[in-house]
């Protein structure tokens, strides 16, 4: 831990919890408590109790609970050490400084974020550019306004090859620290440093406080391979730990306890264009477990909307699978299956908002997810393949590390097997 815990104490009892809480709930004082509404769960009746003496809240409803720091973290997404950060500002209580190589790092840290930045402004301007055309004219296909490109930062990486790099060093920064920010392959095999993108729509990707941190490319030529790439590990960026669009989504996702996960940028840019706005993407890779955290911090039962294809019904059956081992109560994932051949971009235009919300309505349960790929389209006319299906079943079940959940889920597909097979 960063901060030792008599600090960690100092920050919360000079936090008033009844004040910081009352920015987001009504409360009315009962006694030496005060009551609102849960912001977690929809409820008429006020089951929701905060108290200065012990310094926590507490939902009666859905169970809900903790001090001021676990608070910021539910109500806002945030981690732990952004909330300490947080009150510990507005308490007035001085946070010990890192040591000279820790406030090295940091600074080199913040001016790389810088770098990124200034490299995502280049982007953005030479959409607009003569050599943008290309790329202006592939968004208007996809049906995408000014101020839709606007407001996610769409940009375009020119095919020169080291147009940014001559950009972001008139701007005196230094090679080191524009293949540092991932922005540029350095010299190999008698070449010298080249931009890592080139010839490619660019979609900046922010991380959790919506800093720039990396970029995807889509490429615009009809020979690019791969289709979609992202910038390369980098010390802030990697893209098993972080989500498209999470920062923009994140308000949006806690205040109606519902996020959306699409596959690709594009699908979460029509989602948000039809109102959908707690919609995120991961990075080109199937859902990881950081993820899946990332998820759960925003809603307990995210819905993974998947296209109406092969690739899709896989994709799912994997993320039902990684959610498995860390089902807890209350926390779990629905599934939102697109007709075949559509992604939620294609519905979207062809269908508008309510053709989408018609999918979503109709999201499957994790448990629902799984007895269908196990028994849709198979024969299961002998006894040995329903024996053989019962062991399948069984494995999924002995995944669930909650005795509880574990418990329900063989009872469910117990129910289900003899529901199949009674006759």
């Amino acid at each position: 831990m960063r901060h030792a815990p008599h600090l960690l104490e100092e920050v919360l009892r000079r936090t008033d919890i009844v004040q910081l809480v009352g920015r987001r709930v009504k409360l009315v004082r009962k006694g030496q408590a005060y009551w609102g509404c849960c912001p977690f769960h929809g409820e008429k009746s006020a089951s929701f109790k905060v108290e200065n003496a012990r310094r926590t809240y507490k939902c009666f409803g859905c169970g809900k609970g903790g001090d001021a720091f676990r608070w910021l973290m539910e109500i806002e997404g945030i981690s732990f050490p952004e909330a300490v950060e947080r009150l510990a500002s507005e308490a007035g209580v001085e946070l010990p400084k890192w040591s000279p190589e820790d406030e090295a790092h940091a600074e080199k840290k913040k001016s790389l974020y810088e770098v990124i930045e200034a490299g995502a402004s280049f982007l953005e301007s030479q959409l607009f550019e003569p050599v943008g055309r290309e790329a202006r004219e592939y968004l208007k296909t996809r049906g995408l306004d000014a101020a839709t490109v606007k407001k996610f930062r769409l940009g375009y990486a020119p095919a020169a090859g080291s147009a940014l790099i001559a950009h972001l060093t008139s701007l005196n920064i230094s090679m080191d620290d524009i293949i540092a920010a991932g922005l540029a392959r350095p010299a190999d095999e008698g070449r010298g440093p080249r931009d890592f993108f080139f010839n490619r729509l660019m979609f900046p990707i922010g991380d959790g406080r919506g800093r720039v941190v990396a970029f995807g490319g889509r490429g615009l030529s009809p020979d690019a391979k791969p289709k979609y790439i992202n910038t390369a590990e980098t010390e802030f960026f990697s893209k098993g730990h972080q989500l498209y669009n999470l920062a923009t989504a994140r308000p949006a996702g806690i205040k109606a306890q519902s996020i959306i996960v699409a596959e690709g940028y594009m699908d979460v840019i029509a989602l948000v264009r039809a109102g959908f706005e707690a919609a995120v993407a991961p990075l080109g890779t199937a859902l990881t477990e950081d993820q899946l955290q990332l998820l759960w911090r925003v809603a307990p039962e995210p819905i993974m909307s998947f296209d109406g294809d092969t690739a899709g019904n896989k994709a799912a059956i994997r993320a039902a699978h990684l959610a498995l081992p860390h089902l807890k109560p209350g926390y779990s994932l629905r599934f939102a299956f697109l007709p075949s051949g559509e992604d939620p971009d294609s519905l979207i235009r062809t269908g508008g908002q309510v053709a989408m919300k018609a999918v979503l309505d109709a999201a499957l349960p994790l448990g629902e997810v799984l007895w269908k790929s196990e028994t849709e389209d198979k024969d299961f006319s002998t006894p040995e393949r329903r024996a053989g299906l019962e062991h399948l079943l069984a494995e999924h079940v002995a995944k669930i590390t909650d005795a509880k959940i574990a418990d329900y889920y063989r009872r469910d597909f117990d129910n289900r097997i003899f529901e199949a097979f009674k006759k």
